[in-house]
C-alpha cells in the first residue's frame, strides 16, 4: 500500500534526522515532510474509490436478488394459473402456490441477509483497516511531530532567553 510507505518514509526522515547538539532535538526539512503528506493525500483517494465500488457491488447483489425474486414470483404465477383448469386442481395449485411463495420469500430474505452481512464484512475490515492504518501511522506521526515542534519551541525560547541575560549581563558591565 503506497500511503504505508509513504509514511514510512517520514519516519525513516525524523530517525535520520541531524540532531541539534546537547538538545536531543532533531532537524528535518519541512519541504520534504509536505512532499510527503501531498502524495499521502494523493494516495488517499484510491482507498475511497475501494469503498465506493464495495458500495456498487453492494446494490448489484441487491438487484440481482430483487429480479431473482421477481422472476420466482412470475413463474409461481405462471404455474398457479396453469392449475387452475378444476376444482381440485385449483385447491392444490392455490396450495402449492402458497407454499412456492412462502420458499421464495425466504430465500430472497435469507439472499438479501446473507448479501448485507457480506458487504457488512468487507465495510468491517475496511474501517479497521483504516482504523489501524490511523492508529499506526498517522496520529503517531502527527504526535511525533508535535512533540517536535514543541521541543523546538522550547529550545529556542530557552536559546532567546539566555541571550537576554547575557545582553543584560554585558549592558550591566559597559555601565
Amino acid at each position: 500500500m503506497k500511503v504505508v510507505e509513504l509514511i514510512q518514509d517520514i519516519e525513516d526522515i525524523l530517525e535520520t534526522a541531524g540532531g541539534f547538539p546537547l538538545t536531543g532535538k532533531v532537524m528535518v526539512d519541512p519541504d520534504e515532510i509536505r512532499d510527503l503528506l501531498k502524495e499521502i493525500k494523493h494516495e488517499l483517494p484510491e482507498e475511497i474509490q475501494q469503498a465506493q465500488w464495495i458500495k456498487n457491488e453492494r446494490q448489484r447483489i441487491l438487484d440481482e436478488a430483487k429480479t431473482e425474486y421477481d422472476r420466482l414470483i412470475s413463474a409461481a404465477n405462471e404455474k398457479a394459473e396453469q392449475l387452475v383448469a378444476t376444482d381440485d386442481i385449483t385447491l392444490r395449485a392455490k396450495k402449492r402456490a402458497d407454499e412456492i411463495m412462502r420458499i421464495t420469500e425466504e430465500n430472497v430474505r435469507e439472499l438479501k441477509l446473507g448479501t448485507f452481512e457480506y458487504i457488512d464484512d468487507i465495510l468491517y475490515t475496511f474501517q479497521d483497516k483504516i482504523s489501524a492504518i490511523n492508529e499506526l501511522y498517522v496520529q503517531r506521526m502527527f504526535g511525533e511531530m508535535t512533540d517536535l515542534f514543541e521541543k523546538m519551541n522550547e529550545t529556542i525560547a530557552s536559546n532567546r532567553d539566555e541571550i537576554k541575560e547575557l545582553s543584560y549581563r554585558a549592558e550591566s558591565e559597559l555601565k
